[in-house]
């Protein structure tokens, strides 16, 4: 261990990667500051630093099950711009959880950014789980920056199940998702985004269905609160006989600005692809009925706004 983590190190592992540092196994590699902090690694799961770049390499073996790898990163350092390149190399059949993540504590009035770069090689019939969190904290008038970039390279009968999670503290995120899919693969994408005041986020997914009965689903949810702005862009490119379902659903309050901009390409007769968007304000209705119970309409609100985004 390079250094010893401290109460702000342990509430933001908790937050974004649900560590218990005293509790932790398995395979994992900790980030603060552009430094390694501690790593372990399995039998089975590998952790090398890039030599070129700033970054590991997460190499697990074929036929690997029932084990998880946590990569969270966090930014105390003031002014801090981070820049990581993660790779996971999946071996055949393998069946594993990925926990990555970026906490930001940020006392002071700078920018600080963290902007990783995920690249997913999922080999022949492997299986991901991939969580990845994104929280900020500290002086309100500091700017929480988080780009991810998330790559995804499935080959035959591969899947990966991804669920990303942004409901605090973030000034602003630009998050990347794009994959390629070979015959009988799938993709799952689970996102959860909650912006307040004048905070802004945009998500894109680009998505190439190349193989026969690859099939991709899209789910993303959204809270745009006070003045906050969010884009939501997707592009599915159905290139054979596949499936893909994207459904995009945001609840607008206050002064804020939602976007939804899909676009599918079938180019091939046997592509099946659909889209679903739906943006609009809390029900009265819902408010009504939970203020009826006992709930002010401050309360009601928070029980609808925690109830979509399970």
């Amino acid at each position: 261990m390079n250094n010893t983590p401290n109460t702000v190190d342990k509430k933001i592992l908790k937050v974004v990667s649900n560590i218990d540092l005293s509790k932790l196994k398995g395979a994992y590699n900790i980030r603060k500051d552009g430094k390694l902090l501690v790593r372990n690694t399995t039998p089975n799961i590998d952790i090398v630093s890039k030599k070129d770049k700033d970054g590991i390499d997460i190499i697990i073996k074929e036929n690997t099950k029932n084990e998880s790898v946590h990569i969270p990163v966090i930014l105390e350092k003031e002014g801090m711009n981070d820049l990581v390149y993660n790779d996971f190399h999946i071996g055949e059949n393998a069946d594993v959880t990925i926990i990555a993540g970026c906490g930001i504590h940020n006392e002071s009035h700078k920018t600080s950014e963290h902007d990783g770069i995920h690249t997913f090689y999922v080999k022949k019939g492997a299986k991901v789980k991939y969580i990845e969190n994104h929280y900020g904290e500290g002086n309100e008038n500091a700017k929480n920056v988080l780009n991810p970039t998330t790559v995804i390279y499935l080959e035959e009968g591969a899947s990966l199940e991804m669920e990303s999670l942004q409901i605090q503290g973030v000034t602003s995120t630009i998050r990347v998702t794009k994959a390629y899919l070979k015959e009988d693969s799938n993709l799952v994408i689970k996102e959860k985004i909650m912006t307040a005041e004048a905070q802004e986020a945009k998500t894109e997914f680009y998505v190439e269905l190349n193989g026969e009965n690859s099939s991709t689903h899209v789910i993303s949810r959204s809270i745009a609160k006070d003045e906050s702005k969010q884009e939501f862009y997707s592009n599915i490119q159905g290139n054979t006989k596949c499936f893909a379902h994207v459904e995009c659903d945001a609840i607008i309050m206050d002064k804020a600005k939602v976007s939804a901009i899909p676009r599918i390409d079938a180019n091939d007769i046997n592509a099946n692809l659909v889209h679903e968007a739906a943006i609009g304000k809390i029900a009265g209705e819902q408010l009504i009925k939970l203020m009826s119970l006992g709930l002010t309409e401050k309360q009601a609100e928070k029980e609808i706004i925690n109830g979509f985004l399970k």
